[in-house]
């Protein structure tokens, strides 16, 4: 009988613990939220929330991504435009930036004066892993990107599997 109830009690806890990872997300109409400020990814579908991820990004401060070299993580509405399996890390998922959005807001700093007028906007911007057997910089909250979205390598798994090419990405602070 005490066998029976620590079993029964095991499949509960691992049942609670575990069923907000919904793996049965629908690829039609999926996207994502990044909030910069509570460092969490979640993923949306026709029927709403499904899950969240803890994640890291460039520079610690959170800024707005202002210029190429800034290790800034950029704010507004992306486009997944590519999916590749990557060497270093793991999955990588690379996101339309710059975007109409990103050039209008770039130009207009320039010309405001809070870049410098020889300033290049960059690119290559996306989510991804961590270095192998890295994970642990997500748990720790470590801000280490050049400005992409990085996730424990498990997660950008979960996520890779059923993120299209054309899902949309917001990413705020």
């Amino acid at each position: 009988m005490k066998k029976n109830i620590a079993a029964i009690c095991c499949v509960l806890a691992c049942t609670v613990c575990t069923s907000f990872h919904s793996k049965n997300f629908s690829a039609t109409n999926t996207y994502i939220i990044i909030d910069k400020s509570d460092y969490e990814l979640s993923v949306f579908d026709a029927k709403g929330w499904q899950v969240t991820y803890p994640v890291v990004f460039g520079n610690g401060d959170l800024k707005d991504k202002m210029c190429e070299g800034d290790r800034e993580t950029p704010e507004g509405s992306f486009t997944i435009i590519n999916k590749k399996v990557h060497d270093k890390w793991h999955r990588f998922m690379l996101l339309n930036y710059p975007n109409k959005e990103s050039y209008q807001k770039f130009t207009q700093r320039k010309a405001s004066g809070m870049i410098p007028k020889n300033a290049r906007i960059g690119g290559g911007i996306g989510i991804h892993g961590t270095w192998p057997h890295e994970d642990f910089v997500i748990d720790q909250y470590k801000n280490w990107t050049l400005g992409c979205i990085s996730m424990k390598n498990e997660h950008v798994m979960e996520i890779y599997d059923f993120v299209t090419v054309g899902t949309k990405v917001n990413i705020k602070k």
